[in-house]
């Protein structure tokens, strides 16, 4: 008898101890889905609050960017992702789409003067559709425009341009093309990458005739200058009143520096000779040599007048040399 109470003692708080363990799991259960309710509802609201401070932020940026494109722009507020394409022409005057002209007649653009443009390189990682807050931009320069013939979605860089945007080897990118008031330039400070440029007669004349065929200058770009068979690249180091300038209708105060490096190789240089004393030298092949002359006003005279002939003579000492 007093075996089987005991037995039925021992079942009574086994199952009472099991029942509590039970009660304590579930109770444990339901705390931990109540954190972890919380937990999500958290994240949630934290993550609203996220999107929400980007969104404001994002419009905020905007809302700054559109402002300053106004400023920028004078009233007009013209900005486009276009994809760079190379054309060969001189100067920086670019090629828009047709619909570029519609929206800055719209505007009243053409009633403020010369177009000029900033061009700047969208970074090639960020998505085409992303806020333009959030786009990379790298190199940047400025132009003019030629005309609105370009495909739709494309923008036409000459030569100039593209140089001082892109690597060489790159084929195509996207640009930013956004429209903007310049002043207009009274004073530039220009680098001669290679040697010899000085010494071009009237070499300023020179660059003046280069320069007809740009609408803008850009401090920290590169400007190249043909003058015969040579080609001369000239670094922007400094502009006045602003670091992006009009060249259009200004009479700008020109300094030309000379190379950083007296001695580069493979660099075309224009040699001094005196009229009737004999030069001579020797050209590895493949290399040329450039000279030139200097004629006073009175033989410049007789010469023009057909009183004097100008006659150059060139002869090769060795048996294989060549004279072209």
């Amino acid at each position: 008898m007093d075996f089987e109470f005991r037995r039925a003692r021992e079942k009574l708080e086994k199952d009472q101890r099991e029942r509590k363990e039970r009660a304590k799991l579930k109770l444990e259960r339901e705390r931990k889905a109540k954190e972890e309710a919380v937990r999500q509802r958290q994240a949630i609201e934290e993550a609203q609050r996220e999107r929400r401070l980007v969104a404001a932020e994002a419009e905020a940026k905007a809302n700054q960017l559109a402002e300053e494109s106004l400023l920028a722009g004078r009233g007009v507020n013209f900005c486009r992702i276009l994809e760079a394409v190379p054309y060969e022409g001189s100067g920086d005057k670019i090629k828009l789409p047709p619909s570029c002209f519609t929206e800055l007649s719209e505007q009243g653009a053409f009633d403020k003067g010369p177009l000029h443009f900033s061009l700047s390189v969208i970074h090639q990682e960020a998505p085409l559709g992303a806020d333009s807050a959030k786009k990379e931009l790298l190199r940047k320069t400025h132009a003019g425009v030629l005309e609105f013939t370009a495909d739709e979605g494309f923008v036409a860089l000459p030569v100039h341009c593209w140089s001082n945007l892109f690597p060489a080897t790159l084929s195509s990118a996207m640009v930013e093309v956004r429209y903007v008031w310049l002043p207009k330039g009274t004073y530039a400070k220009l680098q001669s990458v290679e040697l010899g440029f000085s010494d071009i007669p009237n070499h300023k004349a020179v660059l003046e005739t280069a320069l007809r065929q740009h609408a803008t200058l850009s401090q920290g770009d590169m400007l190249t200058v043909n003058h015969g068979v040579l080609t001369y690249h000239l670094r922007v180091l400094e502009l006045k009143p602003s670091s992006s300038i009009s060249v259009l209708e200004t009479d700008i105060e020109v300094d030309i520096m000379g190379p950083e490096s007296a001695e580069r190789a493979n660099q075309h240089v224009l040699k001094p000779l005196i009229l009737g004393k004999p030069e001579s030298g020797v050209v590895d092949e493949g290399n040329y040599m450039y000279y030139k002359f200097s004629i006073d006003d009175d033989t410049w005279n007789k010469i023009s007048s057909k009183d004097a002939k100008f006659v150059v003579n060139l002869e090769s000492q060795t048996q294989h040399g060549d004279i072209d």
